[in-house]
């Protein structure tokens, strides 16, 4: 099998004007940027997310492509989106998976590290 080398980034913002702490929703925005470190092309074709609460309540999410987009990647190409979640605690946590196909049909899976979701001011 052939070795994809991928680079993961991600930024998280506490949505503070959408979230109603009082009903227990708290809305975060994440912004992720996946890379292609390595020379052979593929497509991204479906996400899987954990995403737990601070409670330990856990939520599983699949679908296709990511924000209603399967991007190419070239070598040295990234693609960049933000998305949300939405949680009942003003913590948590979120990881998942890329699942990817290169050119040659070759099909791989691209984990994505756990990051958390932190409503700021929570640890005053």
């Amino acid at each position: 099998m052939t070795q994809f080398s991928t680079q993961i980034s991600v930024q998280v913002k506490f949505l503070e004007e959408e979230s109603k702490p009082e009903q227990g929703q708290y809305h975060f925005a994440y912004t992720i940027s996946i890379k292609n470190d390595g020379e052979i092309p593929f497509q991204l074709i479906a996400r899987q997310w954990i995403i737990i609460d601070s409670d330990g309540n856990t939520q599983q999410i699949k679908g296709l492509g990511v924000v209603g987009q399967q991007p190419l990647l070239k070598g040295g190409q990234a693609f960049e989106y933000t998305s949300w979640a939405t949680i009942p605690t003003p913590t948590g946590s979120m990881k998942g998976s890329y699942y990817c196909i290169s050119e040659e049909a070759e099909m791989f899976e691209v984990p994505i590290p756990e990051f958390t979701l932190i409503m700021p001011r929570i640890l005053h």
